[in-house]
Formats: structure tokens, sequence, C-alpha cells
């Protein structure tokens, strides 16, 4: 059987799955391929469930072993959990914890509260409290965000490519 190209919506869906990034989450790169995680030689056939977004670099280390099969099914199924449960701006809250593991906090905005809500109301992300530069009836300049332990745990086992619940 011949190869066939991936067909543009399900390339679209996988991309979009991803951000638009490399599905690695230590690695994020926007030059990206789609990659079948099970051979194309074994299943012949394009599936949503079978593809993952990869940079050329993390696609190379796949295809020699250095990413091994569990980790890439892994890291797909990590995708689908956090973009079922929460939005673009909280998963790029966690992304940056991934990027910069020793951030204490994250400075965001004043008043965007209800964007991180998820994060929030599952325990992984707390609002200090304490805003800069605002009277009571104005919204403030910006709020710290902290990561709670559990927090920490739901990033590591992300970027570590353990199954998050």
């Amino acid at each position: 059987m011949r190869r066939t190209s991936v067909p543009s919506q399900l390339k679209r869906e996988v991309l979009l799955e991803a951000g638009h990034r490399c599905a690695i989450p230590t690695c994020r790169q926007t030059t990206l391929e789609i990659t079948h995680i099970a051979p194309w030689s074994k299943v012949k056939e394009h599936e949503f469930a079978n593809l993952i977004a990869l940079c050329p670099t993390c696609h190379a280390r796949y295809h020699k072993g250095e990413i091994d099969r569990q980790s890439m099914l892994s890291y797909k199924r990590n995708l689908s959990i956090l973009n079922s449960r929460y939005t673009d701006i909280e998963r790029r809250v966690l992304d940056f914890f991934a990027s910069q593991p020793e951030a204490q906090y994250i400075k965001l905005p004043g008043g965007v509260v209800i964007w991180l809500w998820y994060l929030i109301k599952d325990g992984y992300l707390v609002l200090d409290g304490h805003s800069s530069g605002h009277k009571e009836d104005e919204f403030p300049n910006y709020d710290l965000y902290y990561l709670t332990p559990a927090g920490r745990e739901l990033v590591q086992k992300w970027i570590s490519a353990e199954p998050i619940e």
C-alpha cells in the first residue's frame, strides 16, 4: 500500500491539540512535523489517536529510539487531558512553569482570575491576593499566581511523560 499524505483537516486537529508547538513539553519548538506514534509501515492509516506533532529534532530522536513509544503515548494522552480540562491561557501558565521550573510565581495582568479558574479550582494554582498599584474601585495592575505543590507535581508528570489523572 502506497503511503498517502495526512489529510489537511486531520493535520490541523493534531496541530491544534499541541497548540502548534512540539508536543514534548520541554521542547515546544514551532517548526513541526506530524508523526505516527505506531509506525505507518505497521498501521497503514492516519488516525488522530496515532498522530502527534513533533519538531524535526524530537521526531528524529523518536525514530532513533531516544524517546520511547510509551513516552510518546503519554505525551499524547496528557495533551488530551490538559486540552479537555484547561483553557489556552491555563495551558500557557503550565507551560511557563514547565519551561522555568525554578519560578515561584507568574505575574499576570490583574483581573484575569476567571481565565485561570480550573487550575485554581483543581488546586494547582493560587492567587497571592496582593496586587500592585490599584485603588479599591479600580482593576489591579497585576496579580501573582503561585504554583501549589500539587501543581508542581502536575507539571513534573507532564514534562516527564508520566500519566496525568
